[in-house]
């Protein structure tokens, strides 16, 4: 089912006053332009939590060179092709609960959809604001080139060229050298027919290994499941070397049932007070964000989208046709960004996270420590839990949520990643500078990546400063799963921008050590910016 599949994979894919220095206050926002960015092409279908992240998206494309926002189809949402031909594939949602709606000619597809227009239209109303606050905003009419209709006709149907996997495959064949990371948020049937389109044009020819071993190289996976089967079917067999974006335990789980699963820390930056006072009164922007019983649907009679009704209980749901897997919560809660995970890990807050071969971000992190014993937290739902079982493990959950909740995650990124994106939605309604918080500078001095011998002490210094004056409280924090030393290593003063780290005289060469600078201002919300130094073992 659609949510439980977003659910899960969302899941699987969650002081003291420091240095800052005052310097004047900005008039408009500088600008970061000169930063290396991730060339991203999103696709994704009309899946109401897609709608969400792609407000996200919008928010933080000030990160991203966005290639293309492409419409796709995925088991759960296809368009037709009009002619009145029907589609069926066993096994998918029209088939469970009881249901026999299939051979259809379309699935839960609204007439003239549009969400991604009208997404861009949402920030077209906010850009100037948002333009104060970032200069390299892109352009309302940059982020309509980008858009395209990709493979949306039937679920996984890969038969076809269309202008979604056109744009993909010119942008994996062209001259620049920097990874293009294909963000799936329905199916990949788009990205498959681009890959396929480049296979059927070059193979058998004299240049297919420099055209497989380059497109191999350039295309990185961020994909929400396997949502109509193309991966599993054509893009691994076929293109075995292509890497995938990790997103790992830890991560900030945004999906559907935030709140009911959050921990005791986490769980107030899903609640309704929260959400209604940080994004869903906020402008434009806040308005078209989905909230729990906001009255609306995403396709009209969309007996799998109940989540905009309010007041009526999960039987009186069923009753009226719905079919009803995660039991109503309270109107105005946070709803679910199922698809943000998959480029957490490329937001540009200094973790870096998708540089490394073991990154952790925003998205999570994959522990290759031995040692590591990682606090992370393993929800209900995962993927061997069925969809009735998960169920009954939601019911008779009030609107407090559970009686105990897990641990928090450790690290635990999500006050940051919410209060930042609180932090931008508030950009979106506020024409001048100074009457919103920003985040702090941190600039490393030296190399983020440093060799150290057994005994050696290494000097770990940077320049804190914050562009609204606000306080800046630093840390510094060993990141012991990513990294592959065993024993104990910390800097000799943790909440200092500079401090030195002594390598343990047991350190083998090759092992690393991974220390993050975490640095967090007083303002409202308090927004948090980081740093990653990476110290290697040498002889």
């Amino acid at each position: 089912m659609a949510y439980v599949r977003r659910f899960t994979l969302a899941l699987l894919g969650a002081a003291l006053p420091g240095c800052a220095t005052s310097r004047a206050h900005p008039t408009s926002a500088p600008s970061n332009v000169a930063t290396a960015k991730p060339r991203v092409v999103v696709t994704t279908d009309p899946e109401l939590d897609d709608s969400n992240s792609l407000l996200r998206y919008l928010l933080y494309s000030t990160d991203f060179r966005t290639e293309g926002l492409v419409y796709a189809s995925s088991q759960f949402h296809w368009k037709g092709d009009g002619t009145g031909k029907k589609w069926f594939v066993p096994n998918r949602e029209y088939t469970r609960f009881g249901l026999n709606l299939c051979p259809c000619e379309s699935w839960r597809w609204a007439p003239g959809e549009r969400f991604i227009d009208d997404a861009v239209d949402v920030y077209e109303r906010v850009y100037p604001n948002l333009r104060v606050h970032r200069a390299d905003y892109p352009t309302p009419a940059t982020l309509r080139s980008k858009v395209r209709w990709g493979n949306v006709e039937f679920d996984g149907d890969i038969s076809k060229d269309t202008p979604g996997s056109d744009l993909i495959r010119d942008l994996l064949l062209d001259d620049d050298p920097e990874p293009v990371y294909l963000l799936a948020w329905g199916g990949a049937s788009t990205i498959a027919r681009a890959l396929k389109s480049i296979q059927e044009r070059t193979e058998g020819t004299a240049a297919w290994d420099a055209v497989r071993a380059k497109v191999s190289r350039k295309a990185i996976l961020s994909l929400s499941g396997d949502q109509d089967d193309t991966y599993a079917t054509y893009i691994h067999p076929n293109w075995p070397d292509i890497r995938s974006l990790a997103a790992g335990q830890g991560g900030v789980n945004v999906a559907y049932g935030a709140f009911v699963f959050a921990s005791a820390e986490n769980a107030p930056y899903f609640s309704v007070e929260w959400t209604r006072a940080n994004v869903s009164s906020r402008g434009p922007l806040g308005a078209h964000y989905r909230v729990w019983g906001d009255g609306k649907q995403m396709v009209p009679g969309d007996r799998f989208d109940y989540f905009g009704i309010s007041g009526q209980t999960a039987a009186e749901l069923r009753a009226k046709g719905y079919v009803v897997w995660l039991p109503p919560r309270p109107k105005g809660e946070f709803l679910g960004e199922g698809d943000t995970f998959t480029f957490f890990n490329l937001v540009a807050n200094g973790l870096d996270a998708y540089h490394d071969d073991t990154p952790g971000g925003w998205a999570g992190h994959v522990t290759v420590n031995p040692a590591s014993r990682s606090a992370a937290p393993r929800a209900p739902g995962g993927a061997a839990t069925s969809i009735d079982s998960f169920m009954r493990s939601l019911e008779g959950i009030g609107p407090e949520g559970p009686a105990t909740r897990p641990p928090s995650p450790q690290p635990n990124f999500t006050p940051a990643a919410q209060n930042d994106f609180a932090a931008r939605v508030q950009w979106s309604v506020t024409p001048r500078y100074a009457d919103a918080n920003h985040e702090p500078t941190v600039t490393l001095q030296g190399s983020a990546h440093v060799s150290a011998r057994p005994g050696e002490t290494v000097r770990l210094a940077a320049t804190v400063s914050d562009p609204d004056r606000n306080a800046v409280a630093v840390r510094w924090w060993r990141w012991k799963d990513v990294d592959t030393y065993p024993g104990d290593a910390s800097p000799a003063e943790p909440t200092a921008p500079v401090t030195h780290l002594r390598v343990p005289d047991d350190a083998l060469p090759g092992q690393t050590i991974q220390l993050v600078l975490q640095a967090t201002d007083d303002g409202t919300p308090p927004l948090t910016s980081y740093r990653r130094v990476v110290v290697t073992v040498t002889r």
